[in-house]
């Protein structure tokens, strides 16, 4: 596939490298010659010097031929207008990805109907899980981490009570799976839980507090 990054940076340079060693033509757009620099070594994508807003840097870089392309400067602003104006004159490509560096500035992204990604807010994202409680493990994050699919085990104390038992009363959170054995299945709400078993939810930041929070409270009665 023909993909197109527009910003050289640390973030624009990993992600040019990590696209063409899956096999995909990339080109790297970028005002600075220097930051071609960054690039890693073995990278042999093509690297387009200019203004990333100009009708003739977009031209050089072949975008009426890429598939995707993302908008990884560290202006969100930039970013923006960039995003806008690919969709709005290259209606062709099918995604256009901008990064949202400053998380104050995402309700701007959002407002010009932009698919975003905040590494920032990702990151940040992640760190707190792991502080909160490592024993919930994030395997799947939609969005820019509003919902996210977990895996956590279940304790001894909640051997033998029931799925329904331990969602009742916890918002914002979907059962997804239930593996025992190295063998999954779709549970249902009376599917009885055992210790070691793991069970894979689709949950909000509050579900996944609330879940927190009836696992230490221990069996009911």
């Amino acid at each position: 596939m023909n993909f197109i990054v527009i910003g050289c940076g640390r973030f624009g340079a990993e992600l040019s490298y990590r696209l063409f060693k899956n096999g995909h033509q990339v080109v790297v757009v970028d005002g600075n010659p220097k930051a071609f620099n960054r690039l890693h070594p073995d990278f042999r994508g093509r690297t387009v010097e200019g203004d990333s807003l100009s009708a003739d840097t977009l031209s050089r870089s072949a975008m009426e031929k890429a598939e995707g392309v993302a908008i990884v400067t560290n202006s969100d602003t930039m970013n923006a207008v960039i995003g806008h104006t690919i969709r709005v004159h290259y209606p062709q490509v099918k995604q256009v990805i901008v990064r949202n560096y400053d998380p104050a500035m995402r309700d701007m992204l959002e407002a010009f109907g932009l698919q975003i990604v905040s590494s920032t807010a990702w990151g940040a994202e992640r760190v707190q899980e792991l502080l909160i409680d490592p024993s919930f493990r994030a395997i799947f994050s939609a969005g820019n981490g509003e919902v996210e699919m977990y895996e956590m085990y279940i304790p001894e104390k909640w051997d033998g009570l029931t799925v329904s038992n331990l969602l009742d009363g916890c918002d914002g959170l979907i059962c997804s799976a239930l593996t025992r054995a190295g063998r999954a299945e779709l549970p249902n709400p009376n599917s009885k839980l055992q210790k070691g078993d793991v069970l894979t939810v689709s949950a909000t930041l509050e579900g996944v507090k609330s879940l927190r929070a009836k696992l230490q409270q221990g069996k009911e009665a």
